[in-house]
């Protein structure tokens, strides 16, 4: 299924598939906010340790499936694949845009 996603979001699924985790950072306002499995993950430098920490314990794709938009905030559901246990997991992108960033983002 092809999604019509905003520019933010649909840079950082492609990037997140690819494992471009400087790629990813920059998707991202410099004081974003990123909640995940109940840390929080605040700037630049905490979203890039959070995704090397992700990407070395997992190997993982992410599918976006469904979109939903209310002004600025979008929420994405999506299938995430990959080598952790309990895969496959339907999970919720819940981002808040800030021009063509991504000011916060919240996975559930």
């Amino acid at each position: 299924m092809s999604l019509s996603l905003p520019n933010a979001i649909s840079t950082y699924f492609a990037k997140s598939n690819s494992a471009d985790i400087d790629g990813i950072k920059h998707c991202f306002t410099t004081d974003a906010i990123v909640n995940d499995e109940d840390n929080t993950h605040r700037g630049h430098a905490a979203i890039e340790a959070w995704q090397r920490a992700l990407q070395a314990a997992f190997d993982y794709s992410i599918e976006p499936i469904d979109i939903h938009q209310e002004g600025d905030r979008v929420t994405v559901t999506s299938n995430v694949v990959g080598n952790f246990p309990g895969s496959s997991v339907i999970l919720t992108y819940a981002f808040g845009l800030v021009g063509d960033k991504i000011n916060t983002l919240e996975i559930v």
